[in-house]
């Protein structure tokens, strides 16, 4: 534990409380680092639940540790992707511009220009990202949604499955300035590899759910074919 952190560093305010789940001790995250496809790109991947942080620092076979940070935000420009400024959509679009997807169709590589042309954000324009944690299952039902098989208001409806939460993504050299190492924590594999198993089984029995009601509401080819834009009521908002 850091010793030097003060009441103000510690103060929600100021400051934000951080955790990153990794295989290794990373006492000095830099940037540059990460995969240049992971959901907004390169940057520094945490969350505010020390449990998430565990479930993802571990695999089947092996342990990890929970690194836990303290953040100075202040002066940070920060994009909050979960205020109600923002849709659903524009989630999707920065994906789209990101992550790799394999398009099925033709409606779904229609929907990926649509998408980014009137619903990206350059997020490489902020310091700090917060949004919605696209982990293999949610990126699964992104993906359905392109591929036009879901609507989106049975997206939106399943990316609350699971409580994944937020993500906290730190992206600028300024940010990286302003985050404090103060301990890591160990995760034991028979706990946070079943933990994670378990969170997804769970979400996936209610996401069957979903796929079985009736599939009232908007198809990406109907947002398409009806130049809708991100002011639109339809699309729903703040997704956490």
């Amino acid at each position: 534990m850091d010793e030097n952190l003060s009441k103000d560093e510690l103060s929600t305010d100021n400051y934000l409380i951080l955790y990153h789940g990794s295989k290794d001790i990373i006492e000095t995250p830099f940037y540059g680092g990460g995969k240049k496809n992971n959901d907004f790109g390169y940057g520094f991947y945490c969350t505010q639940d020390i449990n998430l942080s565990k479930e993802c620092a571990v695999s089947s076979i092996s342990d990890g540790f929970s690194n836990k940070y303290c953040l100075d935000i202040n002066n940070l420009r920060i994009l909050n992707l979960n205020s109600k400024e923002y849709t659903v959509l524009n989630w999707i679009a920065i994906l789209l511009n990101n992550r790799v997807f394999t398009l099925n169709n033709p409606v779904a590589k229609k929907a990926r220009n649509y998408l980014i042309d009137n619903f990206n954000i350059n997020v490489n324009a902020y310091d700090l990202i917060i949004g919605y944690r696209a982990d293999d299952s949610y990126f699964d039902y992104a993906l359905a949604f392109i591929n036009n098989t879901i609507t989106l208001e049975q997206l939106s409806n399943a990316l609350r499955l699971g409580q994944l939460g937020e993500q906290i993504v730190i992206k600028s050299p300024y940010a990286f300035s302003k985050i404090k190492f103060i301990c890591s924590e160990k995760a034991k594999k028979e706990i946070y590899f079943h933990l994670r198993k378990n969170r997804d089984s769970e979400a996936l029995k209610e996401y069957e759910k979903i796929l079985d009601e009736v599939a009232d509401g908007l198809f990406v080819q109907d947002i398409i074919r009806g130049n809708i834009k991100n002011d639109d009521p339809r699309i729903p908002k703040n997704i956490s």
